[in-house]
């Protein structure tokens, strides 16, 4: 999982896993195919189509698996210095699965997370038995904390967005029963497979990033990509670190109509030395706010916003579970 879109509620990282589609032509840098006519249809390219398939899979897999999008049952915020947590109606975060009272959740003077359990619950800290309080570290440190209960079904995590912290709640059970959308996608198309160039930014460079809930975030950005299509220069700010893969969360043309209206995300490996990147549309994929209202997803970039369709990767989830 993509660490920005990952943390903010979103990537999965298959197109890594999977490996590229191939490489665009060395001999033609920075080309992207002309628009196709609308009754015009891909070139069939067996391998292609199979490779593409194959991440489709692999991500439906991802979002259906015991802790996917899929596994969300709650997202509760931390207002007060001391909320009791459990599913009885006396807890102040009262929970759909789980144990009546499970703890405490409590908030000090600087604004750290703690966690003392209820005695005698079986519960685990990062798969160590939980007896005793403990600092709740939340998705924003260098090692987050899980809190398991129902023998490891359940889980409770940390999120930091902004100067807020929400209790994240999943449960297998609930993955189980979901039912998740047939995903649907554009004929898999060798011409949204583009060879782009990579233009790095200042170090340090922060860019402000949005998300659902309307909290702003600067968070780093190596560099941008660019392409052309259909004769003009696009432009796309990436988030990440200098060095390492890419995220990419854009909008284009297509949003509201056939793709989800608040834009996609896109992984993209690290540049290669000579500063190329290879960007493929067909992997562009809907963040899970599209699949599930627990979670806090980005917004693309002001400079993200792509004034072309992109009628490529994953359309709208039509029915989406609550």
């Amino acid at each position: 999982m993509m660490k920005w879109l990952g943390v903010w509620g979103g990537a999965l990282l298959v197109g890594g896993v999977l490996g590229g589609c191939g490489t665009a032509n060395d001999e033609t840098p920075m080309r992207g195919a002309a628009q196709r006519p609308a009754n015009v249809q891909p070139v069939s390219d067996p391998e292609f189509e199979r490779v593409n398939e194959e991440w489709r899979q692999q991500r439906l897999q991802e979002l259906k698996q015991d802790d996917g999008w899929g596994s969300l049952v709650g997202l509760y915020w931390v207002k007060l210095n001391g909320h009791f947590i459990g599913s009885s109606p006396e807890s102040g975060m009262r929970l759909s699965v789980g144990p009546p009272r499970m703890g405490l959740i409590t908030r000090d003077s600087e604004g750290r997370i703690y966690f003392t359990p209820e005695q005698g619950m079986k519960l685990t800290y990062n798969g160590k038995p939980l007896t005793a309080q403990v600092r709740f570290q939340s998705d924003a440190d260098p090692e987050p904390g899980t809190i398991g209960f129902d023998d490891g079904k359940g889980s409770l995590s940390l999120i930091k967005r902004g100067p807020q912290y929400g209790i994240r709640v999943r449960h297998a059970d609930a993955a189980a029963s979901f039912e998740f959308p047939q995903l649907d996608y554009w004929p898999a198309d060798p011409a949204w497979r583009i060879n782009a160039r990579f233009v790095p930014s200042l170090p340090r460079t922060r860019i402000p990033v949005t998300n659902i809930l309307g909290i702003v975030s600067q968070l780093p950005s190596p560099g941008a990509i660019e392409f052309e299509r259909d004769g003009a220069t696009h432009r796309l700010d990436a988030i990440g670190e200098p060095g390492g893969p890419l995220s990419i969360v854009f909008s284009d043309y297509t949003n509201g109509r056939e793709s989800y209206a608040s834009g996609r995300f896109l992984d993209v490996a690290a540049p290669s030395p000579d500063g190329m990147v290879e960007v493929d549309f067909n992997r562009a994929y809907n963040p899970p706010c599209a699949f599930t209202k627990y979670t806090t997803c980005l917004m693309p970039p002001e400079n993200n916003r792509l004034e072309i369709p992109v009628p490529a990767g994953e359309k709208f989830v039509r029915n989406r579970p609550q």
